[in-house]
């Protein structure tokens, strides 16, 4: 599947704009780690892209989220790595992540709307007014952007990063795609 069919099926199941912004936030981060690790682009950002078509239907009940996800890309033909990664990106079904792509992607959704949430409190509320120590400061405090699970994203150890690493490469990753996150 390319990414124009990808988008044309997001958008049957998200109406939420918030929530297509976090989705192509992901994608660009997904896209951003494959290329670090050597891995197929294309195939990463599918899995950013998609990993919530499902929120709509399942915000909810999250033991739902992200099986029917899953269901729903296998039933689009979509490769078994992908719908997995999919599926094990939520922690409430208690899968293992086995593959580079499931532990980007589990550490990626949160990280995401921590970088969006110091974008946001800066004056310029622009992606460009951020950087990385900037983002280990808020990292820290437990009260910003409270929805942005801290032990989730310190998961990037499984990749072989360390905190500061991922995190520039998350914000690299947003702020190339500022324009179409509005940031």
């Amino acid at each position: 599947m390319q990414r124009e069919e990808a988008l044309v099926e997001l958008k049957k199941h998200v109406k939420n704009k918030n929530l297509l912004k976090h989705m192509y936030a992901c994608e660009a981060v997904m896209r951003k780690l494959a290329g670090h690790f050597g891995e197929d682009a294309d195939k990463w950002g599918l899995a950013g892209l998609l990993h919530d078509i499902d929120y709509d239907e399942t915000k909810d009940d999250p033991r739902r989220h992200s099986r029917v996800g899953a269901e729903m890309l296998q039933k689009l033909g979509l490769p078994e790595d992908i719908v997995y990664a999919v599926k094990v990106h939520n922690n409430a079904h208690g899968l293992p992540r086995e593959s580079l792509m499931d532990k980007a992607l589990y550490a990626t959704d949160p990280v995401t709307g921590l970088i969006v949430a110091g974008a946001l409190i800066r004056p310029q509320k622009k992606l460009a007014a951020v950087d990385v120590p900037f983002l280990v400061n808020r990292f820290n405090e437990k009260s910003f952007a409270r929805g942005a699970n801290r032990g989730q994203i310190a998961c990037c150890s499984e990749l072989g990063m360390e905190l500061e690493e991922f995190l520039s490469l998350s914000l690299e990753a947003m702020q190339d795609s500022s324009r179409e996150l509005g940031l």
